[in-house]
């Protein structure tokens, strides 16, 4: 198997997590919250579709980390992101921290909007 090294010139990618926090440039930053190239900010949950819509033409989709489990998002929450034209996915926080990290690394139109796993 051949293992290559993320290269992420000035994006920041997700360094790490645990219960109730990810790392984000090196400092632990309290969850939920949303990260994209530029940096990680606040996000009040599912809720907070104005900070999600924010983003309307600077990314092209959303990796949702629903915690520890793989949980459903609600459904006027994809329908506005799907009319604002942002993509949703929709995974365990862990599986989207990588993801996120993989196509940020790639240079890609990405965000995660991670809420904290307990374990």
């Amino acid at each position: 198997m051949r293992l290559t090294k993320l290269e992420f010139d000035d994006a920041q990618p997700v360094q790490g997590y645990g219960p109730g926090f990810f790392r984000i440039a090196g400092e632990a930053v309290a969850a939920p919250l949303i990260v994209t190239a530029s940096g990680a900010g606040p996000w009040a949950g599912y809720d907070d579709l104005d900070t999600l819509l924010a983003m309307k033409g600077e990314i092209d989709v959303i990796f949702f980390g629903t915690g520890d489990e793989i949980g459903y998002l609600p459904s006027a929450l994809k329908e506005a992101l799907d009319e604002a034209d942002i993509g949703v996915e929709a995974m365990n926080s862990p599986a989207a921290c990588r993801t996120y990290n993989v196509l940020v690394s790639e240079g890609r139109r990405v965000a995660a909007a991670l809420l904290p796993v307990t374990k």
